[in-house]
């Protein structure tokens, strides 16, 4: 049987410039994403005064999920407004519940995992969340990696730890900051850390692809449930600063770029999967040492270079070879 082809030049032609046009705009979206996430930590610094934070961190977290909200209602009222007839109920909004007490706890454990372990042990160690990301990834998704995927995943992990190990470092303060220690319950704690991580990722964008409902109205369940859990954090935490004591204007741009990532990461979930998410976190390591070179004159050491080279290997033997 043979199919007749009623499209014609033109329509082709419009098609496949249309699904170029969603490339670009999909490839810019994940650049932008690498270069948000690789910009946070030196932002944080440009922030700092006399050594420390002058704002508090669970007013810059609100600001940020209050931000997201508002962006994915405005979303949803100019693009997607025929998904206000839809009747929503509680049982549409209440999955979002989970991850946002997941990230809460996550947020709660980063603090007490810093009495059992240096911060290096730590950063080094929190590259485990790749691994328990991907094996969570596969077993609830029924995603089946091969062995080529999964050893270009263990290449990530080897990048990460390279690169947290001593990709760059500040020559001034290397010999008073050489101290490397972690006990029993760090180790427990991060193993704790790295499953709840992986677990609300993945449970995050079961999620997203199961609900038959727009993203925008999505991420206004998740981002509310946010709200609600920061602010439950903020009121009972120990405030001795006013909500928005400290901001500048570089805190500004941490709290824009942040709700904007967060709603790249949502549309990547949504449309792709958690191992892009993955690779854009390995690669923004890269941006992260580049903008600590320029910005704060660190040293970049044979570490940053190796796991770059990890980080291209892995790239082509998961995407590259057919």
């Amino acid at each position: 049987m043979f199919v007749i082809d009623n499209v014609g030049p033109e329509e082709s032609l419009s098609s496949s410039t249309g699904k170029m046009l969603k490339r670009v705009i999909w490839g810019l979206m994940l650049m932008l994403s690498v270069v948000i996430y690789g910009s946070h930590a030196p932002l944080i610094s440009l922030c700092r005064v006399d050594g420390q934070i002058p704002f508090s961190s669970s007013s810059v977290v609100l600001l940020i999920e209050l931000s997201k909200f508002i962006v994915s209602t405005v979303l949803l009222l100019i693009w997607d407004r025929k998904s206000l007839e839809i009747s929503v109920s509680w049982r549409l909004a209440v999955p979002y519940a989970l991850p946002a007490i997941l990230y809460g706890v996550n947020n709660n454990l980063v603090v007490h995992m810093q009495h059992f372990m240096d911060p290096s042990s730590f950063q080094v160690l929190s590259n485990l969340k790749i691994v328990s990301t991907a094996l969570l990834y596969s077993i609830c998704l029924r995603q089946r990696l091969s062995i080529r995927k999964w050893y270009a995943l263990c290449l990530l992990l080897a990048a990460g730890v390279f690169y947290s190990y001593g990709g760059i470092q500040d020559l001034e303060k290397l010999s008073t900051d050489s101290h490397i220690y972690i006990s029993l319950p760090g180790l427990l704690l991060m193993l704790l850390y790295c499953l709840i991580s992986g677990l609300s990722a993945v449970y995050t964008e079961i999620t997203l692809k199961t609900q038959k409902i727009p993203l925008n109205l999505q991420n206004m369940f998740l981002y509310s449930f946010g709200i609600i859990i920061n602010l439950l954090v903020h009121l009972t935490g120990s405030q001795s600063s006013g909500f928005l004591e400290g901001f500048s204007v570089w805190v500004l741009v941490i709290i824009v770029s942040q709700a904007l990532n967060g709603l790249i990461m949502s549309a990547v979930m949504k449309h792709s999967s958690n191992i892009t998410r993955l690779f854009i976190i390995s690669f923004s390591m890269l941006v992260n040492g580049l903008l600590s070179y320029m910005l704060f004159q660190l040293q970049l050491t044979i570490l940053f270079f190796l796991a770059v080279v990890l980080i291209g290997l892995a790239v082509y033997l998961f995407y590259g070879i057919n």
